[in-house]
């Protein structure tokens, strides 16, 4: 499910936001600003009030949801788009799943529901299955399948498209067909599990959680690429027949200011699901009773598939009635997790980090060891994934490309490109340099992070710690660990060196570590 991995090769710049992939923030605030035109003003069917005291994506609100049954027929109009009922009375077969309540660990926004088994399963139940008319898809919003592949070339991911059609459907209110949908998407505030937003929607101190974190940055760039998108919409929207002909007086820049944008796109992004086996204009769906109230999990294998006209879940575990349903997130390493999704996972296979080693420009033999690393199936600049548990091997994968970066003698050169395989000559005072670089390198990334192992473990003790600040520290925390281990083991190849009194070569031309 993870969307990150159907990208192209090469994706331009509007649709590379989602290749750092992806629970999410709400399709709250998704109302734009009160228009002058009154033919526009006249399409604005509901007055959708607030969860909590944000404006959502709903015609109910809290206080009316609060009201006993005794207190009138609002409560039994909002008790009547019930999700479930909805899906029921639209066609959704009888199925082994209902939905619970969860409080929020913040308190200060609605509780969220989330998929639980209605009965005992086994692996291998199907828990429920949703027709194909009940899951929104870009050939299902633009009509056409060749339309659908031709706006998202070079110009909107499908994410984008999406969320410009559900804000759309926010606009007319309960006359929108999706109404019970997004009224649950709104309600979710796409908090996911943990009740913790995306850091796409956090503030600029809360962002500060991430300090040391490469994940900051990617959080920045993703929302500089949703940017990029936005700055799309219009030229889409006139692309695109079917919204013209449904939407003709709004305007995408015009109906929806970039911050309302942003939030959509990271709500779809949360809850969207990426199937396979099917046309390239049904791969991104978003299902009723999918995420974000199926919890993900990465050592799940459970997966939700398209079967003919339906698309079924099928468990892969057993699950007493009343528990939580997961299912699998695809392999995301934490930092995707979050940024997609809004939590972390402590028991994630799929964890890594990411180790960006270059060749250095300005080595007089720089194009003759281009060749080589090439002919080793290496780049000029290569990236290497750190993966957890296993950061020993990893280093011993880097070894052979920094060893080449540190040959500085031409004739070792002419020896390195008529040989064959990765070996270079090696002797031990430019092994112990070699390996005191990447000792320095784990050591200086450690020294960015504001807090160390202990201080973080402190934190996660404290139970009245802010959400978002312990969702960013469980992330900090799981680097650290694998950057330790990558200290350790660095440590340990250089106690293997036979002498330890001699000196680290020099190295003028030193491959470059990011």
């Amino acid at each position: 499910m993870d969307v990150a991995t159907v990208r192209s090769p090469t994706p331009s710049p509007s649709r590379r936001i989602l290749s750092s992939f992806p629970p999410v923030a709400s399709l709250s605030l998704l109302r734009g600003p009160r228009p002058s035109n009154r033919l526009f003003a006249l399409r604005r069917r509901g007055i959708w009030t607030a969860c909590g005291g944000a404006e959502t994506l709903v015609a109910g609100n809290q206080r009316e949801e609060s009201k006993s049954p005794a207190s009138g027929k609002k409560v039994k109009k909002d008790e009547g788009i019930d999700l479930k009922s909805w899906l029921h009375s639209q066609g959704l077969p009888p199925c082994k799943v209902l939905l619970k309540e969860r409080a929020p660990q913040d308190g200060k926004h609605c509780s969220i529901h989330y998929v639980a088994a209605s009965d005992d399963l086994q692996a291998g139940d199907v828990a429920f299955s949703v027709p194909n008319s009940l899951v929104v898809t870009l050939e299902r919003v633009l009509g056409d399948e060749t339309v659908a592949e031709l706006l998202t070339t070079n110009k909107l991911s499908e994410l984008a498209c999406l969320a410009l059609y559900l804000m759309y459907e926010k606009k007319q209110g309960r006359e929108s067909f999706w109404y019970p949908f997004i009224r649950e998407l709104d309600r979710q505030r796409g908090r996911g599990q943990l009740a913790v937003e995306s850091p796409l929607l956090w503030s600029e101190s809360e962002l500060s959680y991430l300090t040391g974190s490469p994940t900051k940055t990617e959080v920045l760039e993703r929302g500089e690429g949703i940017k990029r998108e936005y700055n799309e919409l219009d030229t889409v929207w006139f692309m695109a027949g079917s919204l013209f002909k449904q939407y003709p007086y709004d305007i995408p820049t015009e109906a929806f200011p970039f911050e309302i944008f942003k939030q959509a796109f990271v709500a779809v992004q949360s809850c969207v699901v990426h199937l396979q086996k099917v046309s390239l204009a049904r791969r991104f769906a978003l299902v009723p009773l999918g995420p974000p109230l199926l919890a993900y999990k990465s050592n799940c294998k459970a997966m939700l598939t398209a079967s003919g006209e339906h698309v079924q879940l099928v468990v892969d575990r057993p699950y007493k009635a009343g528990e939580s349903i997961v299912v699998w997130c695809g392999p995301q390493p934490n930092s995707r997790l979050l940024l997609n999704y809004g939590f972390v996972d402590e028991d994630n296979p799929y964890d890594r980090l990411t180790i960006e080693a270059s060749l250095n420009m300005e080595d007089p033999q720089y194009q003759d060891k281009r060749i080589v690393a090439q002919r080793n199936g290496k780049l000029a600049i290569q990236t290497f994934q750190v993966q957890v548990g296993r950061e020993k091997e990893a280093i011993l994968d880097m070894l052979p490309y920094l060893r080449l970066g540190y040959v500085s003698d031409p004739s070792e050169m002419q020896s390195v490109i008529s040989s064959q395989g990765p070996v270079c000559p090696v002797s031990p005072c430019m092994e112990r340099a070699v390996l005191k670089q990447l000792f320095d390198y784990f050591t200086s990334r450690l020294a960015t992070y504001p807090t160390t192992l202990s201080e973080d473990e402190a934190l996660l003790a404290d139970e009245n710690l802010d959400p978002k600040k312990r969702v960013a520290t469980q992330l900090l925390r799981l680097e650290k660990k694998m950057l330790n281990s990558c200290v350790q083991g660095t440590v340990d190849l250089i106690d293997q060196l036979p002498d330890n009194s001699v000196s680290p070569c020099p190295a003028p031309y030193a491959p470059i570590l990011k």
